[in-house]
């Protein structure tokens, strides 16, 4: 069973501010549930997130 995480986890884990997660579930980049009001979050789901975000970087990226 995944381990859910409040999003005080969530932002150590991702090293991001809280207001970033606020932000981003509100323009639904990543979800979440809502459980007796506090923000709930899968790890698995957020690690499979993640992985989906990785870019490949190739010679051919201008970055």
């Amino acid at each position: 069973m995944s381990r859910l995480i409040d999003i005080d986890e969530l932002a150590d884990y991702l090293k991001l501010k809280k207001q970033t997660i606020y932000n981003w579930l509100n323009q639904r980049k990543i979800s979440g549930i809502k459980v007796g009001g506090v923000w709930r979050f899968d790890r698995k789901d957020i690690d499979n997130w993640l992985r989906s975000k990785k870019r490949e970087t190739t010679s051919g990226d201008s970055q």
